[in-house]
C-alpha cells in the first residue's frame, strides 16, 4: 500500500474504528519523536500488534520526557514533530495495518517555566477572575485574599530582586504578567495589586488556593466539567479522531475530574461510538467500574494484580511479612497504610483539607478528615457503588455520629463540596498508598504495585477465574497490562521478586551492608529482581534513593537528609548477588506464565515498549530508558531459530499470541476455567476461550518441584483435537492432544503454552487453525484496522 501524498485523510482513507486486538505503548519524547516511532512500525506490525498507544502528544513543557505537563491543547507538540509528524506516523501505521491510540490528559495542565507557555494561565495571572480563562481553573480567590498563590520560587520571595520591564514583572529568572495600570506603582503596592503572589515552593503545602494534581503544584487542575473548557481543551484531539488519525483514547487520571461520568458521556458524544476509550482507574479489590460509564473499561491495573497474585505464594508472603517486621521494627501493612494516609492528608494535602473543613464548618471538620482517611476506594461515585458502610461506621465512631451524618448530608446536597471531597479522596489514596505506604512496606516488593494489595498479595485460582469470567461478561474490551510507564517494577522484575514468596528463607540470609534495615530489604529484593543488567549499580542506586525519599522514613523530597542519602549507594548488593539456579527456573516459569495469561485472557492486552522480550526495569525514570526493539531476534525466530533463553522464549510466545489475536480474533471469545486433577492441581492455571483456544501455565513452580513435580496430575481438554501453537514449544506443531493429558508431558519443554483446536468441528483444519511453522511462515499479512 503506497503512502498518501497529502497530510489530511479523505473519508475513504479513514479506517473503520474497531476494538484493538492489542496495543503497544510507545513513550514519546524529544529523543524519540514521531519519526522514530514510524521507523519501528514495520517491526511492530510483524510482531502482531494492532494499535500503537502513544504517550501524550499535545504541546508540553520544554524537554518533557513524558508529556503529561500539557501547556497548549490546541497544538501537537513541536518537539515530537508537530501535527504533520503525527499524521505521517498515522499514515505509516495505517499502511502496515495499525491504528493509533492517544493518551490524553484532561485533568491538569503545567505551571511551566516560562509561565507564558501556558497562555490560559498567563491570561488569568494578568486579568484575574475577570479573565475569560478564569473558568478553566479551580481557584479559590477568597482563600488567597484575592490573589492566586503561585509557589514557583526556589527561595523565599523576599530574597529576590524584583524588576519591572514593560508589561512583565521579574523575580530572578522568573517572569510574570503585570496587571494593567500597575507598572508605575511603588514596589510594595505593585506586588499587592497583582492577581497572584509569587511564593516559595514550600508555601504550597498550607497556602495553595488552586486545585493541583496530587501534591504536584506545577500541575494545575483544569475544570473540564465546564462545557466551554471541555470544547477548548478537546478540539484538537477530537479533530484527530474525526479525521481517522486516531482510533482510541486513554483517559489519564479520570479520578481527578469533578464529574467523571459526565465527562465521559460528553466525550463519547463528541468522539462517536466507534472510538475505543479506556480510563486510567485504580479499582480497589472489590470495587467495580461504574456500569453507566460509556467506556470499554480500564487501562488494566486490576488485571495486573490478579495475574501477579497467581504467582505469589500466600504462606511465603506471610512469612516474609513476619520476618520484615522483626528485622525493621516497622508496623503491619494496615498500620502502615493508615499512618501514611493521615500523614499525607494533614501535611502534604493540608491546603486541600483546610478547604474542605472550612466549607463543612467547625462542627463537621473532624468528620471530614476521618471520612477521607477511612474511605475504602479512591473516590465515591454517584453512579457507581456507594460508600462502604463499614468504613463510614468507623469514621462516624471516630468523629462522632452527628458530625459524620452532617458531612454525609453535605455530600448529598452540595455538588461542589461533593466533587472536591471526591477529588481530594482520589489524591489522598494515590499519594498515601502508591507514593508512600508502598515504599515503606517491603516484605515482598512485587506486591507493592499500582492496583495491588500488599497486605494480601496472593490471588487464589478461583478468584482469578471469577475475575476473568466477569471481565469477559461485563468489560470484554477493557485494557489489560503487566508493565507500564507507571509501574514501579516491570513484570519480569516482579516475577523474579515474587519467587521469594516460594523461598522466604532467602531473605533470612545476611542482607547488604546498610545502617537502615528497611532500605536493606528494598535493596536486596531490587537487586534480585533486576539481576545482571547494564549499568546495574547506577540504576539500583537511583531507584533506592527514590524509594527512600518516597517512604519518608529517613529522608524525603522536601527535607532531604544529605548524610543519609550519601550512604544509599553503599546499600546496593554486589553483582554476584543473583537468584540461585532453582529460583531462576521458577522466575522463568513466572515470566512465561504471566505473559501467556496476559495475552490469552479476556480484554485488550497492552505490551509496554521493549517488553515483548525479557524486560527488566525499575521505577521511572528507569522504565523510560530508550527501548530495545527486538527486530533481529524476531527475524531470527521467523527464519527458524529455536527460542533459546527466557528472553527469546518470551518474544516467541508474545509474537505467536499477538499474531493470533490480530488474525483470528474469534479464538479469543468466551471464557471457561479448566480444572486440573491430581496432587499438584493447584500449580496449574488453565482456561479455555470458547472460540477455540486453551491456555495452560505453571504457577509456583519452585514449590511444585520441591513437592515432587506433577506426580500424575492431569488436565481434561475440551472436546476436539488440540495442537500447541508452534512458537510455544519446538516440534509441538506435529503433535496433537485430545481428552485427558498428563501435565508432566504437556509442559515438559515449556512451563506455559497455548493450544488451539485443529479438528474440522471448529470450521477448519490444522493448517487453517495454526500459524505456520517458523521455518515456513508466510509473510505477515497486511490487515486493515
Amino acid at each position: 500500500m503506497s503512502l498518501p501524498q497529502h497530510s489530511k485523510q479523505t473519508e475513504s482513507d479513514v479506517p473503520k474504528p474497531v476494538t484493538p486486538a492489542s496495543t503497544y505503548r510507545l513513550q514519546l519524547c524529544p529523543e524519540f519523536p514521531f519519526e522514530a516511532a514510524g521507523a519501528v512500525v514495520p517491526y511492530l506490525s510483524a510482531l502482531g500488534v494492532s494499535h500503537l498507544h502513544l504517550s501524550p502528544v499535545l504541546e508540553a513543557a520544554p524537554g518533557s520526557s513524558h508529556g503529561y505537563d500539557v501547556t497548549d491543547h490546541a497544538r501537537v507538540r513541536a518537539e515530537l514533530g508537530g501535527e504533520p509528524g503525527l499524521r505521517a506516523l498515522a499514515a505509516t501505521a495505517r499502511a502496515h495495518g495499525l491504528g493509533l491510540v492517544l493518551d490524553i490528559v484532561p485533568n491538569h495542565m503545567a505551571v511551566p517555566s516560562p509561565l507564558r507557555l501556558n497562555r490560559a494561565l498567563w491570561e488569568v495571572l494578568r486579568e484575574g477572575p475577570h479573565s475569560p480563562y478564569a473558568r478553566w481553573f479551580d481557584i479559590d480567590w477568597a482563600a488567597g485574599g484575592g490573589q492566586l498563590l503561585l509557589p514557583v520560587l526556589g527561595e523565599p520571595a523576599d530574597t529576590y530582586d524584583v524588576r519591572v520591564g514593560g508589561d512583565v514583572l521579574r523575580l530572578g529568572e522568573q517572569e510574570f504578567p503585570l496587571r494593567a495600570g500597575t507598572a508605575a506603582l511603588p514596589l510594595p503596592e505593585l506586588l499587592a495589586a497583582q492577581w497572584y503572589r509569587p511564593a516559595w515552593w514550600r508555601e504550597a503545602r498550607t497556602g495553595l488556593n488552586y486545585r493541583r494534581f496530587f501534591t504536584i503544584s506545577d500541575l494545575i487542575g483544569v475544570r473540564v466539567e465546564d462545557p466551554a473548557v471541555f470544547a477548548a481543551t478537546h478540539a484538537k484531539v477530537l479533530e484527530l479522531v474525526r479525521d481517522g488519525v486516531v482510533q482510541g483514547l486513554r483517559i489519564d487520571h479520570v479520578d481527578g475530574l469533578a464529574d467523571p461520568g459526565q465527562y465521559l458521556r460528553r466525550l463519547r458524544a463528541a468522539a462517536g461510538d466507534g472510538c475505543w476509550v479506556v480510563v486510567e482507574k485504580i479499582l480497589a479489590h472489590d470495587e467495580r467500574l461504574p456500569s453507566a460509564w460509556p467506556v470499554a473499561g480500564t487501562t488494566g491495573y486490576d488485571a495486573l494484580h490478579r495475574i501477579d497474585g497467581l504467582f505469589t505464594d500466600p504462606a511465603g508472603a506471610a512469612e516474609l511479612a513476619r520476618a520484615y517486621g522483626r528485622a525493621t521494627g516497622l508496623p503491619s501493612w494496615e498500620e502502615t497504610a493508615a499512618a501514611a494516609s493521615r500523614e499525607v492528608l494533614t501535611v502534604d494535602l493540608a491546603a486541600e483539607l483546610a478547604l474542605l473543613e472550612h466549607r463543612a464548618g467547625p462542627a463537621a471538620a473532624p468528620a471530614v478528615r476521618e471520612l477521607l482517611i477511612a474511605y475504602p476506594v479512591y473516590r465515591p461515585y454517584p453512579d457507581g457503588p456507594g460508600p462502604d458502610p463499614r468504613a463510614l461506621e468507623e469514621a462516624a465512631l471516630r468523629a462522632g455520629r452527628p458530625a459524620a451524618d452532617g458531612v454525609r448530608d453535605l455530600l448529598l446536597r452540595d455538588p461542589a463540596f461533593a466533587a472536591r471531597f471526591a477529588q481530594t479522596s482520589a489524591a489522598l489514596r494515590a499519594k498515601s498508598l502508591e507514593d508512600r505506604a508502598f515504599y515503606r512496606w517491603a516484605p515482598l516488593l512485587s506486591a507493592t504495585e499500582v492496583g495491588g494489595e500488599p497486605g494480601a498479595p496472593a490471588v487464589p485460582l478461583g478468584e482469578f477465574h471469577a475475575y476473568c469470567a466477569a471481565l469477559e461478561r461485563d468489560w470484554p474490551a477493557s485494557g489489560t497490562v503487566l508493565s507500564t510507564h507507571d509501574t514501579k517494577r516491570s513484570a519480569d522484575v516482579r516475577a523474579r521478586i515474587a519467587v521469594l514468596s516460594q523461598a522466604p528463607e532467602l531473605m533470612a540470609e545476611p542482607g547488604p551492608r546498610a545502617g537502615d534495615p528497611q532500605l536493606a530489604w528494598v535493596a536486596r529484593q531490587s537487586a534480585l529482581g533486576l539481576g545482571d543488567v547494564p549499568e546495574r549499580a547506577e540504576r539500583l542506586a537511583a531507584a533506592l534513593l527514590k524509594a527512600a525519599r518516597e517512604a519518608g522514613l529517613r529522608t524525603s523530597w522536601t527535607d532531604p537528609d544529605e548524610a543519609y542519602e550519601a550512604g544509599v549507594p553503599a546499600s546496593v548488593p554486589d553483582g554476584a548477588d543473583g537468584l540461585p539456579a532453582e529460583l531462576a527456573d521458577a522466575a522463568r516459569a513466572g515470566v512465561l506464565g504471566m505473559t501467556l495469561l496476559h495475552l490469552t485472557m479476556p480484554g485488550v492486552p497492552e505490551v509496554y515498549q521493549g517488553a515483548e522480550s525479557e524486560y527488566r526495569a525499575l521505577v521511572d525514570p528507569d522504565n523510560r530508558r530508550p527501548a530495545h526493539f527486538a527486530r533481529q531476534e524476531l527475524a531470527a525466530l521467523d527464519a527458524g531459530a529455536d527460542p533459546d533463553g527466557v528472553s527469546r522464549e518470551k518474544l516467541a510466545l508474545t509474537a505467536a499470541l499477538l499474531r493470533l489475536r490480530r488474525d483470528r480474533p474469534a479464538l479469543f471469545t468466551g471464557y471457561a476455567p479448566l480444572e486440573a486433577r491430581g496432587p499438584a492441581a493447584e500449580h496449574c492455571v488453565a482456561f479455555t476461550r470458547t472460540g477455540g483456544l486453551v491456555a495452560v501455565a505453571t504457577r509456583l513452580s519452585h514449590r511444585l518441584v520441591g513437592a515432587g513435580g506433577w506426580r500424575g496430575t492431569t488436565l481434561a481438554l475440551p472436546p476436539g483435537r488440540w495442537a500447541v501453537v508452534p512458537e510455544c514449544g519446538p516440534g509441538a506443531a506435529d503433535t496433537s492432544y485430545e481428552g485427558v493429558v498428563d501435565l508432566a508431558g504437556l509442559l515438559a519443554r515449556r512451563p506455559a503454552l497455548a493450544l488451539i483446536r485443529t479438528d474440522a468441528g471448529t470450521g477448519g483444519g490444522a493448517d487453517q487453525g495454526l500459524p505456520s511453522d517458523p521455518r515456513r511462515r508466510r509473510p505477515v499479512r497486511q490487515t486493515g484496522v
